[in-house]
């Protein structure tokens, strides 16, 4: 009985998919911006303890948070260019579904493939683009492909290493002069994790360090929160 009912059921006609398929890709650029802002507004709150860190000589934690801060700026780097390609997707499928009026169905574009098969590899993307290609296969939008860009985006490392350059060049546009003051033989031993709180007691120290490297541990899980 169910398949009989999905035998009368009627196709939707080019026009109306394409209409759901634009909005679900508005609905993602929405969610991409609203990240991006998020994002943004938990790096400001960084540059402050930056800059607090570096006044009181502490470049092990500005270093630390000036790598998070490096890693958050590809997130938003990256959610810029997926953004951009769900929107050249839209436009694409508003050309074929144009098209379509035409011919009376629906043709492939190699346009749409090629900007799907980029999102797949996104990581933060991979699994939402899974779906849809499905959908637009079905379609006979593009050609099926196999699933190998889904598994290499979800296996695959999510930020690539961060270099020192990026990470000192945060530090120098953050705590400006502050880190830039420091003597290098300070700046260079306040990064290898400190052994050295010469005037401070054992306790103060031990204490003094816990304080730091919860501060530190509860800004990289928040700006880690809003990069996910």
């Amino acid at each position: 009985m169910n398949k009989v009912k999905s035998l009368l059921k009627p196709k939707p006609n080019p026009s109306e998919q394409l209409r759901e398929w634009q909005r679900r890709l508005r609905h993602e650029c929405r969610n991409m911006e609203r990240q991006i802002r998020d994002i943004q507004k938990e790096e400001n709150a960084v540059h402050k303890t930056i800059r607090e860190a570096a006044k009181r000589n502490d470049m092990a934690t500005a270093k630390a948070l000036a790598k998070e801060i490096v890693m958050s700026r590809k997130v938003v780097n990256r959610l810029h260019e997926n953004k951009a390609q769900l929107n050249s997707i839209s436009m694409h499928l508003g050309e074929s579904v144009a098209l379509a009026r035409t011919v009376g169905h629906l043709s492939k574009s190699t346009e749409v493939m090629k900007l799907v098969n980029n999102l797949m590899k996104a990581p933060e993307m991979a699994i939402t683009m899974h779906e849809f290609t499905k959908e637009i296969t079905k379609a006979g939008v593009i050609e099926e492909f196999v699933d190998d860009a889904l598994d290499t985006a979800l296996d695959s490392e999510d930020i690539e290493e961060e270099t020192e350059e990026e990470v000192e060049r945060v530090l120098s546009e953050i705590a400006g002069e502050t880190a830039a003051q420091l003597p290098e033989a300070v700046r260079k031993e306040r990064t290898k994790v400190a052994a050295q709180r010469a005037s401070v007691s054992q306790e103060e120290a031990i204490a003094e360090g816990a304080d730091n490297e919860e501060e530190l541990e509860a800004l990289r899980a928040r700006l880690a929160q809003v990069r996910s």
